[in-house]
């Protein structure tokens, strides 16, 4: 039976994967976040300042500071280097946790 207690856990791996896509070890607390950022991404492109908390606005900033991100609560622009970079990370997080090798081929279409 698999386990589910590992999804969306902050592991060595996602760490080193991390810096070696944005330069620094991701937190936890940044690795919560970043669904929600595509969620933004991928919708209204606004934060929505009632659903994020301090520390979250924090993330954000550093964010900004790094270059990933500019704007927030008006319209917001991601960086493509940092919506490769999360997407990634949510792979290993969210989707592939258990550590699989990416399955080659799915569904029968074109790779």
């Amino acid at each position: 039976m698999v386990q589910q207690s590992g999804r969306g856990k902050l592991t060595p791996e996602i760490k080193a994967k991390s810096e070696e896509l944005l330069g620094y070890a991701i937190t936890q607390r940044e690795l919560r976040l970043m669904p929600y950022i595509q969620h933004v991404m991928m919708n209204d492109q606004r934060l929505d300042l009632n659903r994020i908390n301090s520390e979250e606005r924090e993330i954000v900033s550093n964010w900004r500071k790094h270059g990933f991100l500019e704007g927030g609560a008006g319209p917001m622009v991601i960086s493509r280097r940092f919506w490769d970079a999360i997407n990634d990370l949510m792979w290993m997080a969210y989707v592939n946790y258990h550590g699989e090798a990416d399955p080659v081929h799915v569904g029968g279409g074109d790779a």
